[in-house]
């Protein structure tokens, strides 16, 4: 029989973030396939034996989709049940929807499990709401990283600039000047509050804050790296100027 695929989001990397049904899969799945995102701790919970890293890999390489995508189909036809880990939700800039469409072209059962996902949920650790009732009632998240392959970027940074809500940046410490300089370009205002958030949720959870003007500055003070979300709005400077911030 074959066996069926879980794409499972494995939340910020906080073991205690994992929701139930996540831990349950993968104490009972045959074969775990995951990359880098979900972070040493929940990695080291799971059996050696029954890991496959499909993520990056030392010098820089990266284990292509398309073999992913096939390995996945392959363990499901030999009859094991599968959990495919991803960081954060699986549908949020992870490419689960692709895995979803292969899984579905190749009559293999799968099922979605949803994960808490880090542009809401590291902001969060880091006493950053990314709505507030006097600061932002949208947020926006954005990609930091597209495809190499496409001609020109998709991101409308001028229509973001526009929204007056939160903008949340995904996998964007190294662009960072490019679309902070963009939305300063499209009138957004160069002292528009902005936080940095490496390893949110995690064991060495780092801030860097400033503005639009100096954010690249205070990244490269603090020595930001990925993982690390932008937040860019009111609410990163909410607690500029009040008694007793955190």
């Amino acid at each position: 029989m074959t066996g069926t695929v879980y794409l499972v989001g494995s939340g910020p990397g906080d073991p205690e973030l994992l929701t139930v049904k996540a831990t349950r899969l993968l104490e009972a799945a045959d074969v775990v396939l995951h990359d880098k995102l979900p972070g040493p701790e929940i990695l080291s919970s799971i059996p050696e034996g029954k890991r496959e890293d499909v993520g990056k890999r030392a010098g820089g390489e990266r284990t292509p989709q398309s073999e992913t995508n096939a390995r996945l189909v392959e363990l499901a036809e030999d009859g094991n049940d599968v959990v495919r880990l991803k960081g954060g939700d699986p549908f949020v800039f992870g490419r689960g929807g692709e895995e979803m469409l292969y899984l579905a072209e190749h009559g293999v059962d799968f099922e979605v499990v949803p994960g808490v996902t880090s542009p809401v949920a590291a902001p969060a650790a880091a006493d950053i709401p990314v709505t507030h009732r006097d600061h932002a009632s949208s947020v926006s998240f954005v990609t930091g990283h597209e495809d190499p392959g496409k001609d020109e970027s998709a991101v409308d940074w001028g229509a973001l600039a526009d929204t007056g809500g939160t903008i949340v940046v995904l996998m964007g410490v190294g662009k960072l000047p490019e679309y902070t300089a963009a939305l300063r370009d499209a009138g957004m205002d160069a002292e528009t509050p902005v936080a940095l958030v490496e390893k949110g949720t995690r064991p060495g959870q780092q801030v860097a804050t400033g503005t639009l003007a100096t954010i690249v500055a205070a990244r490269d003070k603090a020595g930001i790296s990925p993982p690390a979300i932008t937040v860019i709005g009111g609410v990163a400077g909410l607690w500029d100027g009040v008694e007793g911030e955190p």
